[in-house]
């Protein structure tokens, strides 16, 4: 047992150690400033607001930019959150008193006028970062006046002057909020090259909320009261809801096992007249190894290091490490975690492997390595060339490129061998309490609702309706500009997403074993797994009826990596059913003699 443990345990601490460096990032800044000082304004992105990943450099649009735009040197989370931060054309000095400043005078081209009437045409807005603070604002409006539905009628306003309200204490930055003065806007309808003033404001308020509490604004925004209390409210009925189910599904499956073990030792004593049915029956074959062992160990290996990387990213989300717009953070925990625990995969896949005496563990290990990563490579493949085809933001950098093939090469691969070394030498045997006889038995003619596909769908269904209301928060907060921050509900969720994916894979593996087919191990998986067969055809629904997305770089790009968390979650969900349901059929088997 010790030496089971070793190396995952081992492989944690190695992780705990590294936890400082991807929970705690120091500020370039300390956030301390005297008059006049000059604060750090960044330019972020801009794009359309339904389309939260088709963004582009703020300077992509002709606004006044300097001669030699100073990008910001960005963390490995923040090129990979999009954020292309850049010196801002405003100088905002910490000087408490209202200032008013014209930035330039530019005279805009026919043709920058129709990109930006373009912009205004798709909803455009702009984010910025002031003392790592956020801040919004759109870049103009479109006038329908009411009176016509047609396009061509419209009228298109360029906003020039926009108002910045800071609030300070002391000798530190609280809050920004950003206006946009309706009162100077450019009619950029026709045409026609024409001459902007572009101009911004600043007016300083002292406040007495303190530095420490200054994120608190964007928490509360996420979440306020009335939509807290009804987010509650729906969990908690959902949870209730889908429990009541669990017990009352598992109260049966309960009775009915006992009144199996009392049939079966009442046959044992009356002696062997009787012919065995039901799950005894088959208990010559119950524990015959599987077809493609080699590639159900290596989708317990992927989604056990799956597993592990949603436990400690929901600890580093739990001890606040995620607060708003601590920019890339998650990202860089994905992958630096990600990277850490891949040994996990490793030990796990080659451990169980030899356990159903496999020879060739090389393959089995490149195949584990491959499973999860080798979908997402060619997923972020398409979709970088799209981005890149679009000149966005998304499109990543050849130098981030290359320091993620290194983290691969240099972290993961090397952890992953080291990983199946450990497995291979453990040196564990299969666990079964009943013989396996040389010849399978005849599994008899089914119903087609006892087939894989009809399986999957019913043993989906219960854990989804467990999330479902869950989903739309997570999805508006992935895929739209809201902010999610309650990581204690979602983990509870987590927590009965993996109580009742167990279960009802343990129950599905019982009527199956039941009705004397013996082919349980990939059922068993694949029944723990359909949820995430679920989640993306909810994708579906939320595309067209919950959101306003549209293109097809957002429509790519939502679907592609939808596709590949769905297929993480079904990795994942597919080892928790699996786990649960080789618990339970050793327990049951290991309840009755066989002979």
């Amino acid at each position: 047992m010790d030496r089971k443990m070793n190396f995952p345990v081992a492989l944690m601490l190695s992780f705990l150690l590294c936890l400082g460096i991807v929970g705690v990032v120091s500020d370039a800044y300390d956030h301390r400033y005297k008059q006049e000082d000059v604060v750090p304004l960044y330019a972020n992105k801009v794009g359309p607001f339904h389309n939260p990943s088709e963004t582009y450099r703020y300077f992509d649009l002709p606004f006044c930019s300097p001669t030699t735009p100073k990008d910001k040197l960005e963390a490995l989370g923040e090129v990979l959150n999009g954020d292309r931060l850049v010196d801002a054309p405003y100088k905002l000095e910490f000087r408490v008193n209202y200032d008013s400043k014209s930035v330039c005078k530019k005279r805009l081209l026919k043709e920058e006028v129709a990109r930006f009437r373009s912009a205004i045409d798709k909803d455009y807005y702009f984010q910025m970062y002031y003392d790592d603070l956020p801040a919004w604002g759109f870049i103009g409006k479109v006038d329908k006046d009411g009176k016509t539905d047609s396009p061509s009628e419209y009228k298109y306003f360029l906003y020039r002057h926009i108002l910045f309200e800071i609030l300070y204490n002391n000798d530190r930055v609280i809050e920004i909020n950003v206006h946009t003065d309706t009162n100077t806007m450019v009619d950029i309808t026709e045409d026609k090259a024409i001459e902007v003033e572009f101009m911004y404001s600043v007016k300083w308020k002292e406040t007495d909320i303190p530095f420490e509490r200054r994120m608190e604004k964007y928490s509360q925004s996420s979440s306020l009261p009335h939509h807290l209390e009804i987010h509650w409210f729906s969990i908690i009925n959902s949870c209730v809801t889908v429990l009541l189910l669990t017990g009352f599904l598992a109260t049966i499956l309960m009775r009915v096992l006992k009144n199996d073990f009392v049939k079966y030792a009442h046959d044992e004593e009356a002696g062997d007249e009787q012919e065995e049915t039901g799950w005894k029956y088959v208990h010559g074959d119950v524990f015959r190894f599987p077809k493609h062992k080699s590639l159900l160990a290596a989708c317990l290996g992927s989604g056990t290091q799956l597993f592990s990387l949603t436990i400690f990213v929901f600890f580093l989300a739990l001890v606040g490490v995620f607060y708003p717009y601590n920019r890339g953070a998650l990202f860089t925990a994905l992958v630096v975690v990600y990277a850490l625990t891949s040994g996990i995969a490793g030990y796990t896949a080659t451990s169980f492997y030899y356990q159903l005496e496999g020879t060739n563990w090389v393959r089995n290990l490149l195949l584990t390595g491959f499973l999860f990563c080798g979908p997402l490579f060619v997923t972020f493949c398409f979709l970088n060339t799209v981005a890149i085809a679009y000149n966005a933001t998304a499109a990543l950098p050849f130098g981030t490129i290359v320091v993620i093939a290194l983290i691969w090469a240099l972290v993961t691969s090397p952890l992953l061998v080291l990983g199946g070394i450990a497995g291979k030498n453990n040196k564990l045997e299969f666990q079964a309490p009943c013989r396996t006889t040389k010849y399978p038995r005849e599994i008899p003619q089914l119903p087609w609702y006892r087939r894989t596909i009809p399986q999957m769908a019913m043993a989906g269904f219960l854990p989804f309706s467990a999330i479902y209301i869950e989903l739309y928060y997570i999805f508006a907060s992935m895929w739209g500009h809201r902010i999610y921050t309650i990581y204690s509900i979602l983990f509870v969720v987590f927590i009965i997403l993996l109580i009742v994916t167990a279960f009802i894979t343990v129950a599905m593996t019982y009527f199956q074993l039941a009705a004397e087919d013996h082919e349980w191990w990939w059922r068993a998986f694949l029944c723990g797994g359909s949820t995430g067969l679920f989640i993306y055809a909810y994708c579906f629904y939320y595309y067209s009826a919950r959101s306003d997305m549209s293109g097809f770089m957002q429509t790519s790009f939502f679907f592609g990596y939808m596709a590949c968390i769905c297929y993480g979650f079904f990795l994942m969900l597919g080892t928790v059913g699996f786990r649960a349901s080789l618990l339970f059929v050793r327990h049951i088997y290991r309840s009755i003699k066989c002979e």
